[in-house]
């Protein structure tokens, strides 16, 4: 079920790593161009469009796209206390690690009378995704909704696929995490015609364009947003899930097991990857694996993610190569069950877990930290969902007389170099007599 690749007595460069690393790119290269159909679909066509993506992939008809009022406040108060306990709980303890992520005005004296401030200014508007495909995800409301709230954007809209098995509604625990954070513009649209939508607009359910969409969801949906970046801003494509451990002699097979096939049940493109020094600990993975994957309620689900060709055990000669290997894979999630697991050196990483007591699931749900992550190798340059995805940062400047005649000179020199005499000439102007 989940193939071992041997690169031990290997000289391997990052090169080699990268040509080694298990991704299944043939889907995200074809989702990509249905992913600009159904975006222009919907600039060009707007409800209708929606509409018939919802029959085609949703299997809906005739339902409420712009979801009432009524809908929200039926699914708070039919929300089995327990779920709305656990879900207090993440907001809580999101909403104190997102607020450490927003920077505070700073002024920096550049000279006497010479001052830059540095002021975060949110976004007016944000478009949050949430998926509801193959599984529910009330978790990534909170995990969108808060830091957006954390940032003082002031109009959030949240949009799920319309679900089949409950009327067309977005599915109503969904609903109620909305309700609980205050969310009142809540639409019932999915894939990549949702993320179409938030960019263009929709003036037929009186859905306005938004400044900045952020969200996790498949292929279609990661991949809609780089088709509108630039017109809108998006968080990092978040794409299908994917977890790699690092791990050595110490760690406990059976974890290790467990946690690769939690991820893997989210769905059959998901990513799970082992890299060990230990060969003794990935036979004990495998077999693990393949017990648990097959008693799983996903089994089936499972069984194709860890026997795709972006699941697999590597065997490396030591825990440098492995280090190398996980910068060069740059994972979503990355677990370090270690002796020594020196978290700093893992520089390429959605989120680090560091032990056998922090799982990628304690990411998922009640952390504090947001689980709303780059794919696809993106974290080598792409950050998380954060406050700072619905901020802006603006620069103000002040100079009174003295200070901008202390610098005349060198602003004239420099814009006659550029040959842009004008803007020297606009310096000089305020001290002509």
């Amino acid at each position: 079920m989940l193939r071992t690749i041997d690169l031990r007595g290997r000289a391997v460069t990052p090169t080699d790593l990268l040509a080694a690393v298990p991704r299944a790119t043939a889907a995200r290269d074809e989702a990509l161009a249905t992913a600009a159909a159904v975006v222009a679909d919907v600039a060009e066509r707007g409800e209708v469009s929606l509409r018939e993506q919802a029959a085609r992939f949703d299997g809906v008809e005739g339902h409420d796209i712009r979801v009432p009022a009524a809908h929200l406040d039926e699914a708070l108060a039919s929300l089995d206390p327990s779920i709305r306990s656990a879900l207090e709980n993440a907001i809580g303890r999101v909403r104190l690690a997102s607020a450490a992520q927003v920077p505070a005005p700073v002024v920096t004296e550049i000279g006497p009378g010479a001052r830059v401030e540095q002021h975060w200014r949110p976004v007016r508007r944000a478009g949050v995704y949430v998926p509801g495909g193959k599984a529910v995800y009330p978790s990534s409301v909170v995990m969108n909704v808060v830091p957006a709230q954390v940032a003082g954007v002031t109009q959030v809209a949240l949009t799920s696929p319309p679900q089949r098995a409950h009327g067309g509604r977005v599915h109503p625990v969904i609903l109620a995490a909305a309700k609980l954070l205050g969310i009142t513009e809540v639409y019932a649209m999915g894939g990549a015609g949702a993320i179409g939508a938030y960019a263009h607009g929709v003036a037929e359910i009186e859905l306005a364009p938004v400044d900045v969409i952020s969200g996790p969801g498949n292929n279609f949906v990661a991949l809609a947003k780089r088709v509108v970046a630039g017109m809108v801003g998006t968080d990092s494509e978040a794409g299908a899930t994917e977890i790699l451990i690092v791990a050595d002699d110490s760690a406990d097979a059976r974890l290790v097991a467990a946690d690769l096939v939690s991820q893997a049940e989210h769905d059959e493109q998901a990513s799970a990857v082992l890299v060990t020094d230990s060969a003794a600990l990935a036979e004990a993975v495998v077999v693990e694996v393949e017990r648990r994957a097959a008693a799983t309620h996903h089994a089936d689900r499972v069984a194709q993610a860890l026997a795709g060709p972006q699941s697999a055990v590597f065997l490396v000669d030591d825990i440098p190569t492995a280090t190398a290997f996980s910068n060069a894979y740059a994972p979503e999630h990355l677990e370090l069950h270690l002796r020594d697991p020196r978290p700093e050196e893992y520089v390429n990483a959605g989120a680090v877990f560091v032990g056998p007591w922090t799982p990628v699931s304690l990411g998922d749900y009640l952390a504090g930290s947001n689980h709303v992550l780059p794919t696809g190798g993106q974290a080598r340059y792409a950050s998380g969902l954060s406050a700072s995805t619905f901020l802006r940062p603006q620069q103000v400047i002040t100079y009174d007389r003295d200070a901008l005649r202390a610098v005349h000179d060198d602003i004239v020199t420099l814009a006659n170099a550029e040959v842009l005499p004008a803007h020297g000439e606009a310096v000089t102007a305020r001290f002509d007599a």
